[in-house]
């Protein structure tokens, strides 16, 4: 017999859950997790996560949000750092200060931030090339 404890970790279902803060659920406070959330209610404070974030159109988050990736279709007021892809859908209200990697914003959603793009690829420290003047003056051989 096969159990839960000799199936890998992403069958056992560990890997797949998602959070969700329900429609007429508040929170206030903080929230860090490794997960994804799904957010219908409303969050005061800060949530932190190395997963995906969805505001669905009835979740809002006044505050600041750090996340992998995120997909907004609700309200966002605060600071926003997304390190690969932020996706604004139509019902989307974002206000704040924002940075992203790549930023999707489709028609009629409403985009009132400072936004700053950053890549995601680190850059690389260049050392200067040491140059040898090879010139000869007038009567040498180089």
């Amino acid at each position: 017999m096969f159990t839960d404890a000799k199936k890998p970790r992403s069958q056992q279902g560990l890997l797949s859950q998602q959070n969700t803060i329900a429609q007429g659920t508040t929170f206030e406070g903080d929230l860090k997790s490794e997960g994804d959330f799904r957010i219908e209610g409303t969050i005061i404070g800060t949530l932190t996560t190395k997963g995906k974030v969805v505001i669905g159109s009835t979740g809002k988050i006044n505050g600041s949000l750090s996340c992998k990736n995120a997909d907004i279709e609700g309200r966002f007021k605060g600071e926003l750092v997304v390190s690969e892809t932020l996706s604004l859908r139509v019902t989307a209200r974002v206000q704040g200060e924002v940075q992203t990697g790549k930023l999707a914003v489709e028609p009629g959603a409403s985009f009132n931030a400072n936004c700053q793009m950053k890549d995601s690829v680190k850059e690389l420290k260049t050392q200067p090339k040491p140059t040898t003047e090879t010139s000869a003056k007038p009567g040498q051989t180089a």
